[in-house]
């Protein structure tokens, strides 16, 4: 492939709500530009972005994925996203590494719907240049207008309509661009220009688009006020300058399916999106943590972010790199700032979605995947060990759905662990680890489907087969009020026998775990056997009575007892004190106690009453609300939940909202179970004993 300069690559993230034709669309720029020889189809299995042996199964985008074209000497990098919730990692990722960000809408829908929300969103907390693309413009119940008048109600004058449908009675006639001054009708996909038709839609939109290149400077409001028509030179070069300073968001009219306007969307791409050189002043952190403005030169301090991971069963790990500043070559050592070292990568190669091209060098601006960095993980900076950097990581979403992970096969678990920890590489939205109360293998993720899919991917990569359970609840026990019981031990069999005799006095306090303290006068037990009494409450503490959970806060003081001179051992001591133990906790009273947790929610006004009646049927608290900062028509909410009750929440929230709600949650502290779930929680219990 030929080498770019960062002034003539721009890189490109396609982003929106699922089904609107992302996909489709990229396929259809990658055929117009030469860079396929044939249009990939989703629903065949047939396309470029969509790779993956889960993906052509699901008709459906899990991941984010690269391919590049050239169009007018002009690389466009090409990032196409899930439109998925379950999947937004890949949008964490392809915003990462994009300086712009192309929001694809569809006119069949006719909504601006959440993940054109969401997309918009990840553009503006990365400062990326917007673009507009109202997609399936052609389709039988289309409606342009409806969805144009929606966007512009939401971003106002920011939105200039740049190429737009001509519509008579009812059906697309022509598209026309404003930027060329130029109308096209479209046969197989290829365009044929025609005279420019008028209608009062069309003036009107014609009147919009001027206004957005007037206010691009002085000069040019001072000539749109004296009725002279601007040059196609000053278009563009107004256009950009309000699209790079994010002033004005362009909108396209295409249909990627039939290749309609495909040619003028990407002139647009190149035209009025800013290149990578133009995306500067991007921060990173030295060895001292002090702020370094870094430019897309390179000739500049070596910067590059890995945005995205794949763990290939053949080719193994590759790592998606985009050069913020410097020069990677084939001999260039990559510095890892976060592990402290050194490594050598195995080749450049450039990304054409499931396949690759070999390489030489990435330049700044540009983006390519090294082979064979073992340390290098999503989120870590490649920079120079004489002058290490550290770039801001990736905004992930966080994974709020747990699963247990059991392997269908005995004896399968360690290679359950090693395929999830490779899994969590390629996916850092997924996290994995044994919990060491309940002994369960945890997987965590956005959501059910995306839950599904990981462990499609276990068995398709790692031959794993798993079953998927609700996760345990680590429950505690613990006692209401105070007992005083003996434990006596005594065993005699030849020789010398056993003998511990002990007075325990069993408490409820604040402190976690088990205070142990003594109270014994005259030596009725020696002072050597203090350690063994402790010893054996700390092993008896570990399993509960009732359900066989932890005991917490238990104060236990031994105030009495006796021994033998020839018989006590700190066994004795040990075994009696656990004797102790089983005998007195039955009778102080002991609860199950349950995890409650605190939970953030970030719920639409609209969804407030619905959420807050939902966490109130799982026995929960709402402690507080008050409108979510930057987010307008949204509230944060601040309750309290049983653990236990909160397994199917994020399904529920996400269903309730319509994809808008989210929420994280940490442990906050542990209460009585009320008597009703204690009794399902210790017929649970002895269900599985038995």
């Amino acid at each position: 492939m030929k080498t770019y300069s960062s002034s003539n690559i721009r890189n490109i993230a396609v982003a929106g709500h699922a089904g609107r034709g992302k996909t489709t669309l990229c396929e259809a720029m990658l055929y117009v530009a030469g860079a396929t020889d044939r249009l990939g189809k989703v629903a065949d299995g047939t396309t470029v972005m969509d790779f993956d042996a889960e993906e052509k199964k699901r008709g459906a985008s899990l991941m984010s994925a690269v391919a590049s074209l050239d169009w007018k000497n002009i690389k466009l990098n090409i990032i196409d996203t899930p439109g998925l919730f379950d999947f937004a990692g890949g949008l964490s990722e392809a915003a990462r590494a994009a300086g712009c960000m192309v929001i694809v809408t569809d006119a069949e829908k006719a909504k601006y719907d959440v993940g054109a929300e969401k997309a918009f969103e990840a553009a503006q907390a990365r400062n990326l240049s917007t673009m507009f693309v109202i997609n399936k413009t052609d389709a039988e119940n289309a409606n342009f207008g409806d969805l144009f008048e929606e966007l512009q109600a939401i971003h106002g004058t920011k939105l200039c309509p740049v190429v737009v449908p001509y519509i008579e009675d009812g059906k697309i006639k022509a598209l026309v661009d404003f930027g060329q001054n130029k109308a096209f009708t479209y046969s197989n996909g290829k365009a044929t220009e025609i005279d420019m038709p008028s209608s009062a839609k069309l003036d009107a939109m014609r009147d919009m688009f001027n206004e957005s290149v007037a206010g691009a400077s002085e000069e040019l409001m001072e000539k749109f006020f004296e009725g002279e028509a601007f040059t196609e030179k000053e278009v563009q070069e107004g256009l950009l300058e309000g699209v790079t300073n994010g002033d004005i968001y362009p909108v396209f009219a295409c249909s990627g399916l039939t290749l309609e306007g495909v040619d003028l969307l990407l002139s647009g791409i190149t035209n009025l999106l800013p290149a990578a050189a133009a995306k500067t002043g991007e921060i990173a952190l030295d060895a001292d943590e002090k702020e370094v403005a870094l430019k897309c030169d390179p000739a500049g301090p070596l910067a590059a972010i890995c945005f995205k991971t794949i763990a290939d069963p053949f080719v193994g790990k590759l790592s998606y790199v985009k050069v913020v500043s410097g020069e990677i070559k084939g001999d260039t050592p990559a510095y890892n700032a976060r592990t402290g070292k050194t490594e050598r990568f195995g080749k450049i190669l450039y990304p054409h979605g499931g396949k690759q091209e070999d390489g030489t060098s990435i330049t700044a601006g540009d983006i390519a995947i090294l082979t064979k960095l073992d340390g290098l993980k999503t989120g870590d900076t490649i920079s120079s060990e004489k002058q290490p950097l550290t770039l801001k990581g990736l905004n992930l979403p966080t994974p709020c759905m747990p699963m247990a992970v059991y392997a269908t096969k005995k004896g399968e678990e360690e290679k359950i662990a090693q395929g999830l920890i490779k899994l969590m590489d390629e996916d850092p939205t997924i996290t994995f680890g044994t919990n060491t109360e309940t002994k369960e293998q945890v997987l965590k993720g956005l959501g059910e489907q995306h839950i599904n899919v990981v462990i499609g991917k276990l068995k398709a990569k790692f031959g794993v087969d798993v079953e998927l359970k609700a996760p345990k609840v680590a429950y505690r026990e613990a006692i209401k009020k105070t007992v005083e019981v003996q434990g006596r031990y005594k065993k005699q069999s030849g020789g010398h026998g056993q003998f511990g005799d002990v007075w325990i006095r069993f408490e409820p306090c604040a402190d976690p775990g088990l205070t142990f303290a003594e109270e014994v006068f005259g030596g009725s037990v020696p002072k050597n056997f203090f350690p063994a009494v402790e010893k054996g409450l700390l092993d008896s503490i570990e399993h509960g009575v009732l359900a066989g959970f932890p005991m917490v806060g238990l104060k236990a003081t031994l105030y009495d007892g006796s021994y033998h001179p020839v018989d006590s051992s700190e066994m004795s001591f040990k075994t009696a004190a656990s004797l102790a133990y089983k005998d007195g906790i039955p009778k102080a009273s002991p609860v199950i106690l349950e995890p409650v947790v605190s939970l953030n929610v970030l719920v639409p006004d609209d969804n407030m009453g619905d959420i807050m009646g939902d966490l109130t049927k799982r026995r929960g608290r709402v402690l507080g609300m008050e409108p979510a900062a930057g987010k307008p028509g949204m509230q944060q909410l601040v309750a309290e939940a049983p653990e236990a009750e909160l397994a199917d929440f994020p399904t529920v929230l996400r269903s309730t909202t319509k994809g808008r709600g989210s929420f994280t949650q940490e442990f906050a502290r542990y209460d009585e179970c009320p008597n009703e779930v204690a009794q399902k929680v210790i017929e649970a219990y002895k269900s599985e004993e038995e």
